[in-house]
């Protein structure tokens, strides 16, 4: 099986190159800037214009699509028209399996990019190439960056009832290293990591691991998009979860066990 991955250059995508490659699953990689010195196959395509699908999927058997533009005004051009322009190029090519990194809570929680990964798989579902969707909660890296980004004024700023359920990136790639391996499943399948937080309890855990005193602010979100993102619009109680928990990527990250 040759198997081509977009976005290879994010987190995500170096995770799930690793572990493909551990596989022996042959790998052709694709980005708008490819990385110097590499040992692995790289095609530069742009999902925005379409420039290099046709050569990138040509030849493989499936397609694992990570890339997205979630911090770029270009998001419904990339993960929806870009989405398409690469299920059509797939299909052309005789491409027998694509698999799709979508999000928790997609379907839930009224975030405009949430709207456009949604848009995203229906586009997916509705091509000619046999797909699935695995849909993951967020990764301890994002949370950790919002908890540093939110203390940037000082204290930790939070709704601390919000519901996070961090997973590994790691788990994820091996999530869909099996899936690739099991064929197309037509549907969605979920994977959270193995704890349910509140705000407040991630936030003092990480405080905890760095050695903070930043007292925490609550500031309550509001409307419906406080209502979801309390009441576990983040969050899956799909089996089997991940493993790796909220305190080891602290204990990873800065050395300290946050679990004070």
């Amino acid at each position: 099986m040759k198997v081509l991955i977009t976005g290879a250059s994010g987190n995500l995508g170096r995770a799930v190159l690793g572990r493909l490659r551990d596989d022996r699953i042959s790998v052709r990689a694709t980005s708008r800037r490819p990385p110097a010195g590499s040992d692995v196959e790289w095609v530069v395509s742009d999902l925005a214009t379409g420039d290099g699908l046709t050569e990138a999927v040509t030849g493989v058997d499936a397609v694992l699509h990570l890339a997205s533009a979630p911090r770029r005004r270009q998001t419904y051009q990339v993960d929806v028209l870009g989405t398409r322009r690469l299920v059509v190029a797939a299909g052309t090519a005789g491409v027998r399996h694509i698999v799709y990194i979508s999000i928790v809570g997609v379907d839930r929680v009224p975030i405009p990019y949430y709207r456009h990964k949604l848009a995203a798989e229906q586009v997916i579902a509705a091509g000619p190439v046999p797909w699935s969707v695995l849909r993951a909660t967020q990764f301890p890296q994002f949370l950790d960056d919002m908890l540093t980004a939110s203390a940037r004024l000082g204290p930790v700023i939070g709704d601390r009832a919000v519901l996070a359920q961090p997973v590994d990136p790691r788990e994820v790639a091996a999530r869909l290293a099996a899936r690739l391996v099991a064929g197309p499943l037509g549907g969605v399948e979920e994977l959270g990591g193995p704890q349910v937080l509140r705000f407040d309890e991630a936030a003092r855990a990480w405080r905890a691991a760095r050695g903070s005193r930043r007292p925490l602010l609550p500031v309550r979100i509001p409307g419906r998009l406080g209502r979801e993102l309390r009441a576990g619009g983040l969050a899956t109680e799909a089996l089997p979860r991940g493993v790796r928990t909220w305190a080891d990527h602290l204990a990873d990250t800065y050395g300290g066990t946050g679990r004070k």
